[in-house]
């Protein structure tokens, strides 16, 4: 792996495309890894934003991002990958393809593929994944909507409530 840790340019900040307030911009910097195995390797732009950065406002971006500093506000990576280090402190509404949680978000996250909360990461707010994962030791606390996009809800017997299953309900019903 090659790591490149270079003075912040225009370039690396219009990347992520932050926008508010930046309080450091220092430890941005450019991670670039090798994916793929094969004749042809494809590289991956992944962003890092260090420890010292604190960011208020909204931040976009067209590729996949760590964050070990502060964010407060909205973070929308709609088809990339998000991932808040262990040091991260996020105070924001997060919309990703995917969502690593290693350390602190506080707000609602929605992911269109999975969120996946490690075990010293924690989560106060709602979820909104077709799959969510929890680690033991991990904190959450909020609610969480797994259904699918495009899903209905299933409904018993033609009426509209939707069904909830449990372990003892097959049994029930071959006891029947």
């Amino acid at each position: 792996m090659w790591k490149r840790d270079t003075p912040v340019q225009r370039s690396d900040v219009d990347s992520v495309g932050v926008h508010g307030d930046v309080a450091s911009v220092a430890t941005v910097s450019a991670d670039f890894r090798s994916v793929g195995e094969g004749s042809r390797s494809t590289e991956r732009e992944v962003v890092n934003v260090g420890k010292s950065v604190v960011i208020k406002g909204e931040l976009n971006g067209s590729e996949d991002l760590t964050i070990e500093g502060q964010v407060d506000g909205k973070i929308e990576l709609r088809q990339h990958v998000l991932t808040i280090g262990p040091n991260g402190k996020i105070k924001a509404e997060v919309f990703a393809k995917s969502v690593i949680v290693l350390g602190t978000v506080t707000g609602n996250i929605t992911a269109t593929e999975k969120v996946n909360i490690k075990e010293n990461g924690s989560v106060d707010g709602d979820i909104t994944a077709p799959r969510i994962a929890i680690a033991e030791g991990a904190h959450f606390r909020g609610s969480i909507d797994m259904q699918r996009q495009g899903a209905s809800a299933p409904k018993i017997g033609g009426e509209g409530n939707p069904s909830v299953r449990t372990a003892a309900a097959p049994a029930a019903a071959r006891a029947n």
